[in-house]
């Protein structure tokens, strides 16, 4: 899993935006799922295929409990852009959930070998559900891909009928309604406020909110926008606890002035030395410790 993969995922998987997130679009925004009621899950599963095993990771998951009895696993898959393949990769995440519950636990009281359960013995032993939230970060256009299986395989009017279809719960959180996001209690209404006001309005108006996860929502809102300096705000700050949006689109403004000026000191140099003291590219490069094509650059930009 590469370093971007790893950085967008960091603000869901604190439990408290993880609950925050599934009480919101699952059940707008009732407080049923509590933050310590999850735990962290394995992401990986294994399966076989052309005599290689092969693996399936989840971008973020965990197992809900309540009252000690595990009810649900929970998944969340973000996005950027429509998958047409979504369903596919869906089925594949839930469907590796539920056949981890057909295998026995090696520190089981029947002798920890791992070998199948017998049916007997299964007929007793309670399965849980598995849900898997699609987040769609997209805010020029809608989701425009399949949302389900059958949408997205080419299937016969004579074989459909046999062919199950699987639906995805997709989320497009730039097309929430700014009442959904105020439902948001955690960190991630911010991310959601971002992407909502950009939609409606295509600008940003920061909120005062101030996060508690700061460098995981800087991190993805620099992932999930392209725009890094969200992050490099974070980075050349004093690391607060607490800040909010405005404080930090202050410092990257401020950061863009300062390099604005400092780049508009250093012109003014080199055009002195190059046209009133008659100084060489190479010369002026040396002095100023640059590069001869960095002075050069400048030089043909001020003409």
């Amino acid at each position: 899993m590469g370093e971007k993969d790893i950085a967008e995922k960091v603000l869901e998987d604190y439990n408290d935006v993880f609950a925050d997130i599934v009480n919101v679009l699952l059940f707008q925004g009732e407080q049923i799922v509590r933050p310590e009621q999850l735990e962290d899950k394995t992401l990986r599963s294994s399966y076989k295929a052309d005599g290689k095993l092969r693996e399936i990771v989840r971008d973020v998951g965990k197992n809900w409990n309540q009252d000690t009895i595990r009810i649900a696993c929970l998944g969340i898959e973000n996005q950027t852009d429509s998958d047409a393949d979504m369903p596919l990769r869906v089925i594949s995440y839930d469907g590796a959930e539920y056949r981890a519950q057909l295998i026995r636990d090696i520190s089981s009281q029947d002798g920890g070998d791992g070998d199948i359960i017998s049916t007997k013995k299964r007929r007793d032993i309670k399965r849980y559900p598995v849900v898997t939230l699609v987040l769609y970060f997209g805010y020029e256009k809608p989701w425009s891909s399949s949302k389900s299986l059958l949408d997205r395989l080419t299937v016969s009017d004579a074989l459909k009928p046999y062919v199950q279809d699987y639906r995805i719960n997709v989320f497009e959180i730039a097309y929430l309604t700014p009442e959904q996001v105020k439902l948001f209690q955690s960190d991630f209404r911010i991310v959601a406020d971002y992407f909502v006001q950009k939609r409606l309005n295509h600008e940003y108006k920061p909120s005062p909110q101030k996060m508690k996860h700061v460098h995981a929502v800087l991190q993805m809102m620099s992932i999930m926008t392209g725009d890094h300096r969200f992050e490099d705000a974070y980075n050349d700050a004093i690391r607060k606890e607490e800040l909010n949006m405005c404080e930090v689109l202050d410092r990257v403004e401020k950061k863009g002035y300062d390099a604005g000026r400092i780049a508009g000191k250093i012109a003014g140099k080199i055009d002195v030395f190059y046209h009133e003291l008659g100084m060489s590219v190479s010369e002026i490069a040396e002095k100023l410790t640059m590069t001869e094509s960095e002075v050069q650059k400048i030089l043909d930009e001020s003409e």
